[in-house]
């Protein structure tokens, strides 16, 4: 048996060896045909080629699969960045469009309206997201402005294409923000365009619901929802977002703030409202038509007569 194995091996080795042989030459010949500057030769290359190649199309198509495949992988990259590229873009652009929107009301009162005055326009600094809460069950991020740049505790934070929150918490050089999807947030607001109020509140989600609505039936999916400007606490126009209805058919907001990626936040430098102290003088009349005295004796308590039930 070892020796079949022996005159086997014995008989292979040769022919392995002239086969490799042979190979080279052929490989040779193949070089030296195809380095050879003739127009036979060419005629002949090319007559090979016209013949063997088709054959070969078997073998060329994973190659060819392969080469595809990278290139549409590098056009999927490309495809990836102008994806984000666009969005940012599309961004920007909710962005002009909100402020269109704003400009087109206010253009509109005004025409309406003649010799209008209208308030001041809000001021704003900006700060840097430094960290956010990371509680689940207080949703809130830390600025880098404080009592320095003149932040106080109320006023709005807006992201640059809707309201974001509200300051609660001033420090020397940080603030914290109660963003409006916090469980302590509850900020009046109004729909537009049918005007209705209501109070959202924050309840952890990224939609707040809308609660004490007026009349629910009149509003609708897709409606404005602005800042409203009762209690005093945030100014009146700010957009919010739009109204949506869940599956459990309460009405919510779909927020315009991109919470995904609060990196900077306005803080809207609210201005105190004026406080009126003496109502009786503002229905009095002119100087002209009354002296003081007149106007000192009907403000008397003495002067109003007396009623029906009085003694």
């Amino acid at each position: 048996m070892a020796s079949e194995r022996k005159n086997e091996q014995d008989f292979v080795r040769p022919v392995r060896r002239i086969l490799i042989g042979l190979m080279a030459v052929a490989l040779a010949l193949v070089f030296m045909v195809w380095r050879i500057d003739s127009p036979r030769v060419e005629q002949f290359r090319m007559a090979v080629i016209d013949r063997v190649v088709p054959s070969f199309d078997w073998a060329m198509r994973p190659v060819a699969r392969g080469v595809a495949m990278m290139e549409n992988f590098g056009s999927y990259a490309r495809i990836l960045e102008q994806n984000q590229e666009l969005r940012r873009e599309l961004q920007q652009m909710r962005a002009w469009r909100e402020a269109a929107l704003q400009l087109e009301q206010r253009n509109a009162k005004l025409l309406d309206l003649n010799q209008v005055r209208l308030d001041p326009q809000l001021t704003h600094v900006t700060g840097v997201v430094m960290a956010d809460s990371g509680s689940p069950f207080r949703n809130s991020v830390l600025l880098n402005v404080g009592a320095r740049d003149g932040v106080q505790d109320g006023w709005a934070v807006m992201d640059g294409l809707g309201l974001a929150g509200r300051i609660a918490g001033v420090g020397s050089r940080t603030a914290r923000v109660v963003l409006l999807t916090d469980t302590a947030s509850a900020v009046p607001v109004t729909v537009q365009p049918s005007g209705q109020r209501a109070m959202l509140t924050g309840d952890n989600t990224t939609f707040p619901i809308l609660e004490f609505i007026e009349s629910p039936d009149d509003l609708r999916p897709g409606d404005r929802v602005i800042s409203s400007d009762d209690g005093g606490v945030f100014p009146a126009g700010i957009l919010v977002g739009e109204v949506v209805q869940t599956r459990d058919r309460r009405l919510r907001v779909r927020l315009a703030a991109d919470y995904g990626r609060l990196e900077f936040l306005r803080v809207l430098r609210s201005r105190p409202v004026e406080k009126i102290r003496d109502t009786g003088a503002l229905i009095l009349p002119p100087s002209e038509f009354i002296t003081p005295e007149d106007a000192a004796e009907a403000l008397a308590p003495d002067a109003i007569p007396p009623g029906p039930g009085d003694g």
